[in-house]
């Protein structure tokens, strides 16, 4: 059914397609109470007194991945936006990365200016039209992409894990005789990012898939971008709490975000083998596993709540102990420079759609 409802009303009666702010509407009366409750609108912000404002907005994606035990980390290196082109190509030739290579701003949210590079071409491209520092990672070929929500309570025995999101990615299985738009067209998630995919595939959008054979559209694991998620609450037990904590443990400064990952397989996450952290982010974190299209409203609401709940707990142990919280007016300053930001971000990405496009398409 979802398949044959103009698109219009699937982003109307699926909640997963809500804006953010529509979906946690109706948690903001939980919000002021446990707001009222800490005596600061802005608790939260002491959670991770290691990170800048807790990692709310604008925090630094390289200065908290330099935190974890590198034996986590991908190959990471760090550019600044005013760096010149031979100076960047110079860096990435003292490393072992190779193409494809993944590219991501410092500071950024929800999958935006993140992409896929597969050669220098693409890379030059890029650079043009973002002028911000960026870092590049290598392109992780391990087949399991999760968000694991965890959390640790200071000064106290207590450890957990809220959420634990499977991504699967975008991909179309050909059948020998529609076009990879069709196949597209097919399918009410896929459908929604139609544009998007047209802008980058160009000429590829007419290409016929032999039966059974499958195409990666999209190989950033957003739920903006199309990838579904899919609740991986079954994963969390005590043997992978303490993976987490493990890890965890080394970080300073932090207590509550959700670790953004590759590994090889259920049993390796478990025993803490092959994983591959991409990204930590801070209490701004989403329960990822709530998006499941099999979950109902009642139970994402639910879900949320109890998070909030956590962060809540785990904010007000940390200021018991001595973190301070970032001022009302200060934090209000911060979110009006954010989504100014967020604004001329949007132009940039598209303009930057239309360039492959305009060149006949990624080859």
């Amino acid at each position: 059914m979802r398949n044959k409802l103009p698109l219009f009303w699937v982003k109307v009666f699926y909640y997963e397609y809500w804006p953010f702010w529509l979906f946690f509407l109706p948690l903001v009366p939980y919000w002021l109470y446990l707001a009222l409750r800490a005596r600061s609108l802005t608790y939260f912000t002491a959670a991770n007194p290691g990170i800048e404002h807790s990692g709310v907005f604008g925090e630094s994606k390289i200065d908290i991945l330099n935190k974890i035990d590198p034996q986590y980390l991908p190959i990471t290196l760090y550019f600044k936006g005013s760096m010149n082109w031979q100076e960047v190509v110079q860096k990435l030739e003292s490393t072992d990365l190779d193409y494809p290579i993944i590219i991501k701003p410092n500071v950024g949210e929800r999958g935006s200016q993140v992409e896929k590079v597969n050669d220098l071409i693409e890379l030059q491209r890029y650079m043009e039209s973002n002028k911000e520092d960026f870092i590049i990672q290598e392109y992780l070929q391990l087949p399991m992409e999760l968000g694991v929500l965890f959390y640790r309570v200071p000064g106290t025995a207590e450890r957990g894990i809220t959420s634990i999101v499977i991504k699967e990615f975008l991909t179309v299985t050909g059948d020998g005789k529609s076009t990879i738009k069709g196949l597209i067209l097919k399918n009410e998630r896929y459908r929604l990012q139609l544009g998007s995919l047209q802008s980058k595939l160009g000429t590829q959008m007419d290409e016929v898939l032999n039966e059974g054979e499958e195409r990666l559209l999209q190989p950033i694991g957003n739920h903006c971008l199309g990838t579904k998620f899919l609740s991986g609450q079954h994963f969390i037990d005590d043997k992978t709490i303490e993976v987490f904590d493990r890890i965890a443990s080394t970080i300073e400064g932090f207590n509550f975000g959700r670790f953004d990952l590759k590994v090889t397989s259920v049993a390796d996450l478990m025993a803490g083998k092959n994983i591959k952290i991409m990204e930590l982010n801070g209490v701004t974190s989403e329960a990822g596993h709530i998006y499941d299209p099999k979950y109902n409203l009642f139970r994402a609401y639910r879900d949320a709540a109890k998070t909030m709940k956590v962060m809540f707990r785990v904010s007000q142990q940390s200021r018991k102990l001595g973190a301070a919280v970032t001022p009302a007016g200060e934090m209000w300053r911060l979110i009006r420079t954010h989504f100014s930001n967020k604004s001329i971000a949007k132009e940039k990405v598209t303009k930057n759609l239309s360039l492959p496009n305009a060149l006949g398409g990624i080859q």
